[in-house]
């Protein structure tokens, strides 16, 4: 089997004065959460969820399993974000993106959320595996602008899901795929993928063989591009060397720091649609470029939530729907069954022939009249009558008939 090499490296960049960014590389986890630039406790968010998630790097059975596995474990993150702000609410807001993939064999089960990115290099063609879940893609999905302009869009930070204490139920992006010998599988954060063209990506990929190689000469491209924003890289490369050895697990950027809750000096307030906003990315303003404040994106959010209450109100009724269904359907299949059966007992004095079982449920009757005989109670012996008081049980109508026939004779008839 193919043995996996791996690298990861993280830099704050050159006009940062934190990283927010972390990463993490280990025997069979690999990933990059991009904590939320300008929020309180970015650096916190990525760490946290980072941490948690690392601990999901184990074996799997299946490539299935690890993909559930990954996803479990951004859900379980976005629960400790949460846990984290309540119990330190100076850090309201804060949040991260998550990308991350886990190798099973020859599969690699991934989750993804926000705007980190997951690529594959394979056969001298770079792919993003990943879809950016920010405002501007949704655009450039709906045709309404071209990815060209999406790359100088002024709201193109806005971010539409990321683990955080935004969101109690945030949608994750999982799928599984298949991976070859000489793979080259690159996840990293938008301080990679928004100052480094796909093309010069490829380029470092195809050009720098070895796995540490290769990560750095990502970072440092991006650093020469002026790295305004953290940049971080994991790289993990499927060889045909069964002798590699595994990677030694290791945590980069704020993952690899102690936890600290302090908020900064500079930090403010912060509104509703900035929580969902990186800071400004490499192309700086125009300043005598004038540009009014536009409500759009925040519509967009705001439909966003609409949609995802809309589909979660869908599949409750579903549930609800079917969980009634399933009710009536065996209740309809339990009065079948009742109505297979008969019994004899009294009715107005005489002996009857009864459809249905002696039970009822609440003020509901399991049974009703089949056919009243001409036979009276009192004409039975004392032993005889008092059975059919309590009732006498029969399969089926054939059966119920000989009982009859046996009180009919006891009764002189």
């Amino acid at each position: 089997m193919a043995t996996p090499t791996s690298a990861a490296v993280s830099h704050v960049g050159k006009i940062r004065s934190s990283n927010q960014d972390s990463g993490y590389t280990g025997r069979h986890l690999f990933l990059v959460a991009d904590g939320m630039g300008g929020h309180a406790g970015g650096d916190v968010a990525s760490a946290i969820a980072a941490k948690r998630i690392a601990e999901a790097d184990r074996e799997y059975e299946s490539a299935t399993d690890a993909e559930f596995a990954l996803q479990s474990a951004l859900i379980a993150a976005n629960s400790l974000l949460a846990e984290t702000v309540f119990e330190h609410s100076e850090l309201t807001g804060m949040g991260t993106t998550v990308s991350g993939l886990v190798r099973v064999g020859d599969q690699i089960a991934m989750a993804h959320i926000g705007d980190s990115r997951i690529y594959l290099y394979r056969d001298d063609e770079l792919s993003q595996i990943s879809a950016d879940h920010t405002f501007v893609q949704r655009l450039v999905d709906s045709g309404r602008i071209t990815p060209e302009e999406a790359a100088v869009h002024p709201r193109r930070s806005v971010l539409m899901r990321v683990l955080g204490d935004v969101d109690a139920a945030p949608e994750i992006d999982t799928s599984i795929l298949t991976t070859l010998p000489g793979d080259r599988w690159l996840v990293c954060s938008d301080g990679l993928s928004s100052y480094v063209s796909d093309e010069k990506i490829a380029a470092i990929l195809a050009s720098a063989p070895r796995t540490q190689d290769a990560a750095d000469r990502l970072v440092r491209e991006s650093l020469d591009h002026g790295a305004p924003d953290n940049v971080t890289v994991v790289l993990l490369d499927i060889t045909d060397d069964e002798d590699a050895p595994l990677a030694r697990p290791e945590l980069v950027g704020s993952a690899s720091q102690p936890l600290s809750f302090e908020a900064e000096t500079t930090r403010r307030p912060l509104n509703l649609p900035t929580l969902l906003l990186h800071p400004l990315k490499a192309t700086k303003p125009d300043p005598s470029h004038f540009e009014p404040e536009s409500e759009d994106y925040l519509v967009e959010l705001i439909e966003e939530d609409k949609r995802r209450a809309r589909r979660r109100r869908i599949a409750w009724l579903s549930m609800v729907a079917v969980a009634i269904a399933a009710i009536v359907a065996a209740a309809l299949l339990a009065y079948q069954w009742t109505q297979a059966h008969y019994f004899v007992g009294e009715d107005e004095g005489r002996v009857a022939i009864f459809q249905g079982v002696q039970q009822d449920i609440g003020p509901i009757p399991l049974s009703s009249v089949y056919q009243t005989t001409t036979i009276e109670l009192s004409e039975l012996p004392s032993f005889q009558r008092q059975s059919v008081e309590a009732t006498i049980s029969a399969d089926n109508l054939r059966e119920a008939n000989d009982i009859v026939a046996r009180l009919a004779s006891a009764a002189g008839q």
